[in-house]
């Protein structure tokens, strides 16, 4: 067989628990896609901001050794730098003779030169701040203190998605396979839309597939946050105001959202379909991070290190994949880049933060090698830092500025009771401490290791500790 041709589906903002079969969210192309491959139940964000994620993806390192550690677009040009001295996956596909194309959002560093990183033909797009001439119905607009401009957070739409940016994506990444599936050599095509990204807005046909009534709430959308940090409990009090109906509205609109993004991406498995050269393409659905969706009381993602913000979709199918199945392994954005790399048999990274997980895409049962997942957080424009450390069924939040947080997934998946003040679990407290500091260290996480100062030490074991 000849070298495997690549399809990258990039979402923004999509939960990794809306492709579980028990989700009300209708995606039948991409049901269709996880029957053809591997579905990661256990898939991570190694941070649940758009800029600092999508630059580990491109890299494979994580923020704090790639540079991108805030959103680019919002801060000053010294703060969205991107360390150019590390070669991105895109890279070593063009050394080994592909022909690359990338349509869509791309944000990972404010040069949008992306030839510089591999990309021989591009549609990016530039963010904007607006939605045009759009048309909403069923708008819900969240109230806004004096100083701050209202805005609004979901609704339905005059414009079908074949004729908003989702459609001209797809268009343009149709034009770019029907020129590259004539060519003998082989190709990489990324297709990153902006969508379900607050504010959640469908078409009106979109949003008719969904019954807002049926629509279940999350189990902890009424979650008090008790002896949970405080900064958790005062983001919620920006919705605290919504009912139960707007909850179920909102999602609603999100679920109708990915339901339109499902039949675009269904569009460009087709078209490669009737081409003949699915069964020779490696496609891969992700997404940067996920959206609270109500749970905890909370919208959107940064300030909390829930799973609805950190559990990403991630589905691979394709050529020396296996079918139909469902893997617990936990793997990272970081990890996907160097994975492509090993399935086509070109040059690696190198260096990185991530690692292959090709093993697991054969073998998908074993995933005994695959067990910690990491991530972290440096708080936007607020001044906290966040470590993540998943180990087995276990769950650890380091917070550098209120209570640590720790939860066992089996027992409590959707986090509700934080055992970090519970004597019973103080030695997996100590275990999971000592492991985080372990990777902060050994990664050159100098953001954190290095406060020499005593009293920015604000772990119990840590550099600096007698009992590290």
């Amino acid at each position: 067989m000849s070298t495997p041709n690549i399809l990258f589906l990039m979402t923004d903002q999509m939960q990794g628990r809306v492709l579980e079969p028990d989700n009300p969210c209708q995606t039948p192309y991409l049901d269709r896609l996880a029957a053809r491959g591997v579905r990661f139940r256990r898939a991570y964000t190694p941070n649940a901001v758009c800029s600092p994620a999508r630059a580990s993806l491109m890299t494979g390192l994580l923020p704090h050794n790639h540079g991108v550690v805030y959103v680019v677009h919002t801060v000053d040009d010294d703060q969205a730098v991107l360390r150019t001295q590390h070669p991105h996956w895109a890279e070593r596909l063009t050394e080994a003779g592909y022909r690359t194309g990338y349509y869509g959002k791309w944000h990972v560093e404010r040069s949008n030169e992306l030839s510089r990183f591999g990309w021989q033909e591009q549609g990016k797009q530039a963010m904007r701040h607006d939605w045009g001439s759009v048309n909403f119905s069923l708008e819900r607009f969240l109230e806004s203190p004096a100083g701050y401009h209202p805005n609004r957070f979901y609704g339905v739409c005059d414009q079908p998605a074949g004729e908003r940016g989702m459609g001209e994506k797809t268009d343009a990444a149709l034009g770019f396979l029907d020129a590259a599936m004539e060519d003998d050599a082989p190709w990489c095509c990324f297709v990153s839309f902006t969508e379900p990204h607050d504010p959640f807005y469908c078409h009106e046909d979109a949003f008719a597939q969904y019954d807002v009534d049926s629509i279940p709430l999350q189990p902890n959308v009424h979650n008090d946050l008790s002896g949970q940090p405080n900064l958790y409990k005062r983001s919620a009090q920006v919705w605290s105001s919504w009912t139960d109906r707007e909850h179920r509205e909102a999602a609603a609109c999100y679920y109708a959202s990915i339901s339109e993004i499902d039949q675009q991406f269904g569009r460009l498995l087709e078209r490669v379909e009737r081409a003949g050269q699915l069964d020779n393409t490696i496609v891969v659905l992700t997404s940067d991070h996920g959206d609270f969706l109500g749970a905890h009381g909370l919208y959107c993602k940064n300030i909390g290190a829930f799973e609805e913000a950190y559990n990403i979709p991630l589905v691979v199918a394709g050529p020396g994949v296996a079918e139909a199945a469902v893997s617990d392994a936990r793997v990272g954005l970081q990890d996907v880049g160097q994975t492509l790399l090993e399935l086509v048999g070109a040059q690696p990274l190198g260096q990185i933060d991530g690692r292959s997980f090709a093993p697991v895409l054969a073998g998908p049962q074993d995933a005994s090698d695959y067990q910690q997942g990491f991530a972290e957080y440096f708080g936007g424009r607020y001044i906290i830092s966040q470590r993540l450390l998943w180990d087995g069924d276990w769950k650890f939040v380091h917070n550098g500025f209120d209570y640590d947080e720790l939860y066992n997934l089996a027992a409590d998946p959707f986090e509700m009771n934080n055992l970090a003040q519970d004597p019973a679990h103080a030695e997996r407290l100590e275990t999971m401490t000592r492991q985080m500091w372990q990777i902060v260290v050994a990664s050159g996480d100098h953001s954190l290791f290095n406060t020499h100062y005593p009293s920015m030490r604000m772990a119990a074991v840590g550099p600096g500790n007698s009992s590290y």
